[in-house]
């Protein structure tokens, strides 16, 4: 799918259904704010939060003082979203990029990188190789990145586009060195219409120099 037609998929997803009408709202990322705590991230660790749109992780992360935080998402109208509900709690402190992630330039490295239900929509091999590129380059040695994907029995679809699902094996081998895999860990996503979505959680530990 070309940028073009990914940010007009996702703007009419949020512009259609809004902050909570969408399959993958939570009313608090638990099972994400877990994991970043639980390989050492603190709040004077930087984070960068990928497909973040109008999601709550941002809420979560200023309300324990973390610092620096960025939110990438193709749509801008999730991130208008998140904005105009943190209002002046986010003055200054967050830094809001409006990108495609594979075709987006780093600037910057970060401790965390956060994917929740992004990889598993790219089903093209080139737009997956450019994503994992740009991980490399933005994820600091030491550092950790954490990405959730629709799990092997999850759904084949969403938001009226294909998926690839992933278990954690998978995921991992995906990606590639020179990143490890160091926690797998499966969830069931409950949407806002009571249906369920599995999703397996992993998290990556980025070695070397």
């Amino acid at each position: 799918m070309a940028s073009e037609d990914r940010q007009a998929h996702w703007d009419a997803a949020y512009s259609a259904k809004g902050e909570a009408g969408v399959s993958w709202f939570e009313d608090r990322p638990t099972t994400s704010l877990e994991l970043i705590a639980e390989f050492g991230a603190t709040p004077s660790s930087s984070i960068i939060d990928i497909g973040g749109g109008a999601s709550r992780l941002v809420d979560a992360l200023i309300e324990a003082g973390w610092q620096s935080i960025a939110v990438l998402d193709v749509a801008d109208t999730g991130l208008a979203a998140a904005k105009a509900r943190l209002g002046e709690k986010a003055a200054g402190q967050i830094e809001w990029i409006v990108a495609d992630v594979t075709r987006w330039n780093p600037e910057r490295t970060f401790d965390v990188w956060h994917d929740r239900a992004v990889f598993h929509f790219l089903i093209d091999p080139v737009d997956r190789a450019a994503y994992v590129e740009r991980l490399r380059i933005a994820v600091k040695p030491g550092g950790h990145a954490v990405i959730a994907t629709f799990a092997p029995n999850g759904p084949e679809r969403c938001s009226g586009l294909p998926v690839q699902r992933y278990d954690a094996a998978g995921l991992a081998a995906t990606v590639g060195p020179p990143f490890e895999l160091v926690r797998a860990r499966g969830h069931t996503h409950s949407t806002p219409w009571g249906s369920t979505q599995s999703f397996q959680y992993s998290v990556l530990r980025r070695t070397g120099g």
